[in-house]
C-alpha cells in the first residue's frame, strides 16, 4: 500500500513538471529505499519532500542515459547506467562505498553512511567528479590549512584576543569558530569519532558522532577521504540544477568584501536583467540556450554550464573545474596573476619563502602558473560565451579593460607593499625580515585591506561588467586610494618622529 502511495505521489509530481521531462512514468523505488521512506516520512518529512521533487526520484539512471547526449545529466558509462533501473533514492546513495566511509554504521539492517561524498556521486556523474577534483574549490581546505601564510591570516581574524599588561594576545580559535568562519566555505575535516545512542521519535538508535559537522564547504574532507561537497551548489536532497545555476547559491561564499562577486553581479546589467526577468528563465534546461532559456547570464552560465545555440551548436562545454574559462586569478591574493597549473597550493614558495605564487613585488612564480598560451585559450572560451549575446567589439573591449584593471590594481598593491617593506626595513614594525607575522600590526592590516578588499573589488567589478559606482565609491577605487594615503601618512609620522642620527 505504501509503495502505491509513493508511486501515485511521484506520478502527480511528474505531471506537474515542465515539458522537458519526456518520461510517462515515475521511476520504480527499490525495496530498501521504500523502507527508508516509511520511517523518514515521519521523522524528517522535509528531507523526503525534497527528494520526492528531485530528478533522482523521478528518473532512473537507466532512463537518464537514454536522453540525447547533449541533454544528459549523467556522464558515467551507459552500460553501467543501464544496470540502475530504480530511482536514485536514500539507499542507493547512502549505502555506496560503505567500506571506504569512516562514518559507515549499521542501521535498520543496512550498512549506510551519513555523508555523501563526490566519490559516491561519481557513480553516475563521473566526468563532473573528475573535473571537480581538478578544481581549486575541491582543494580549498588544504589550500587554506596547509598554507602557513593564509593560516596565519586566519589566526589573526578568528583569534581569541585578550588584553594583558597593556598588550593584545592572540589565542588560538576553537574548532567551532573556525567551522563558522573560514571553514564554512573552505570546508572542514569530517570524521566519525565513534558511536553514541540517541533518542528519536521511533526509539533509541546508535549513530556516528561526526567531528566538524555540519558543513557543506566546497573543499570539505569527507569521511571517505575525498575532497569536496557537491551539496555546496546542489542542495541535498533535491540536488536541483536550477538552484545550482542561481546566483544566490554562489552568494553563500562569494559575497565579500573579500570576494564581492555577488554584490558586483547585483550592481551589473546582468544582475539587473536577472532580477527583473528571472521568472521567465528556464533554469532547468539542458543544454542551456542563451536567448531562449535565459536573457542574461548567471554565474553558472559564464563559469560552468553547457551552453548551445538553438540548433545544438556547442558554445561552451559543461565544466565543474570552474576555471576552464578564466585566464586571471583575481581575488584572495595580493596581486592578480595567471591561474595555477595545479589546483593545490601545497609546496609552492616564492623567493621570500612565502607560500605565494607571486613575489612581494608582484613578479609571478611562473613555474607554478599556466602559460600565456593557456591564458589565451581560456580567455577565448569565455569570450565565446560573451559573444552569444554581444558583438566582438563589445567583448574584446571588455577584456581589454580587464587587462588594464589587472595592471593598475597590481600597481597600487605594489605601492602599498613598498611602504610596508620600508616600515619593516626601518624597524617601525616587525614583519617578514624579522621572522614575525605579517598580519599582527595595524599597519600590516591596512596593507591586507588594501588588496584583500579594495583591489579585489575593483578587479571583480571590471571582470563582471559591474563597474561604475560599485567599483569607485561603494567599495573600490575611492577606498583603494584612500588606503594608500592612510598608509603614507602613518609612515611619514613615524619618520618624522624618528631621532636624527
Amino acid at each position: 500500500m505504501k509503495m502505491k502511495m509513493v508511486y501515485r505521489r511521484h506520478l502527480c509530481l511528474l505531471l506537474a513538471l515542465p515539458f522537458y521531462v519526456t518520461f510517462l512514468h515515475a521511476a520504480d523505488i527499490s525495496e530498501e529505499t521504500a523502507e527508508c521512506l516509511d520511517c523518514h516520512r515521519m521523522v524528517t518529512p522535509g528531507i523526503v519532500a525534497d527528494w520526492e521533487s528531485s530528478m533522482h526520484a523521478l528518473i532512473s539512471p537507466a532512463e537518464a542515459v537514454e536522453n540525447d547526449p547533449l541533454q544528459r545529466k549523467v556522464s558515467a558509462d551507459p552500460e553501467t547506467m543501464a544496470r540502475f533501473q530504480s530511482a536514485v533514492g536514500c539507499y542507493e546513495c547512502h549505502s555506496l562505498n560503505s567500506h571506504q566511509h569512516n562514518d559507515a554504521f549499521e542501521h535498520m539492517g543496512y550498512t549506510i553512511s551519513i555523508v555523501i561524498s563526490p566519490d559516491d556521486c561519481a557513480t553516475c556523474h563521473s566526468t563532473e567528479r573528475e573535473q571537480y577534483r581538478e578544481n581549486r574549490m575541491s582543494h580549498a581546505y588544504g589550500n587554506l590549512m596547509d598554507n602557513s601564510l593564509y593560516r596565519d591570516l586566519m589566526k589573526h581574524v578568528n583569534a581569541n584576543v585578550s588584553f594583558e599588561n597593556g598588550e593584545l594576545h592572540y589565542g588560538p580559535a576553537d574548532d567551532a569558530t573556525r567551522a563558522e568562519s573560514c571553514l564554512y566555505c573552505h570546508g572542514t575535516r569530517v570524521e566519525s569519532a565513534g558511536l553514541e545512542f540517541r533518542d528519536t521519535d521511533l526509539g533509541e538508535f546508535e549513530f556516528p558522532v561526526l567531528t566538524n559537522w555540519p558543513n557543506q564547504g566546497v573543499g570539505r574532507i569527507n569521511p571517505d577521504g575525498s575532497m569536496g561537497s557537491c551539496s555546496a551548489c546542489h542542495p541535498r536532497h533535491s540536488f536541483s540544477i536550477s538552484t545550482a545555476r542561481s546566483p544566490y547559491t554562489c552568494a553563500q561564499c562569494h559575497k565579500g568584501p573579500d570576494v564581492p562577486a555577488y554584490k558586483v553581479y547585483e550592481a551589473s546589467k546582468h544582475g539587473n536583467i536577472f532580477n527583473a526577468e528571472k521568472s521567465s528563465f528556464d533554469m532547468r534546461a539542458v543544454p542551456w540556450v542563451p536567448g531562449r532559456d535565459f536573457s542574461a547570464p548567471t554565474c553558472a552560465a559564464c563559469h560552468v554550464s553547457l551552453l548551445s545555440s538553438e540548433d545544438g551548436e556547442i558554445i561552451a562545454e559543461r565544466s565543474h573545474s570552474f576555471s576552464d574559462r578564466l585566464s586571471w586569478r583575481l581575488f584572495g591574493v595580493p596581486y592578480a596573476h595567471a591561474h595555477p597549473r595545479n589546483p593545490s597550493n601545497t609546496g609552492i614558495l616564492n623567493a621570500s619563502g612565502l607560500p605565494l605564487m607571486v613575489e612581494l613585488d608582484g613578479t609571478p612564480v611562473s613555474s607554478a602558473l599556466i602559460s600565456p598560451e593557456e591564458q589565451s585559450q581560456r580567455s577565448s572560451r569565455m569570450k565565446q560565451v560573451c559573444r552569444s549575446c554581444h558583438s566582438s567589439q563589445w567583448t574584446d573591449s571588455h577584456f581589454q579593460r580587464l587587462d588594464n584593471t589587472v595592471r593598475t590594481s597590481n600597481a597600487n598593491t605594489l605601492t602599498g607593499t613598498l611602504m610596508l617593506a620600508r616600515a619593516w626595513d626601518k624597524n617601525y614594525i616587525s614583519g617578514l625580515p624579522q621572522g614575525q607575522s605579517i598580519f599582527d600590526d595595524s599597519f600590516e592590516q591596512d596593507w591586507v585591506t588594501l588588496w584583500l578588499f579594495y583591489a579585489n573589488s575593483v578587479r571583480l567589478a571590471s571582470a563582471m561588467g559591474g563597474g561604475g559606482d560599485y567599483a569607485v565609491f561603494a567599495d573600490g577605487r575611492y577606498q583603494l586610494s584612500g588606503q594608500l594615503r592612510k598608509m603614507h601618512e602613518w609612515l611619514k609620522s613615524r619618520e618624522n618622529d624618528a631621532p636624527t642620527r
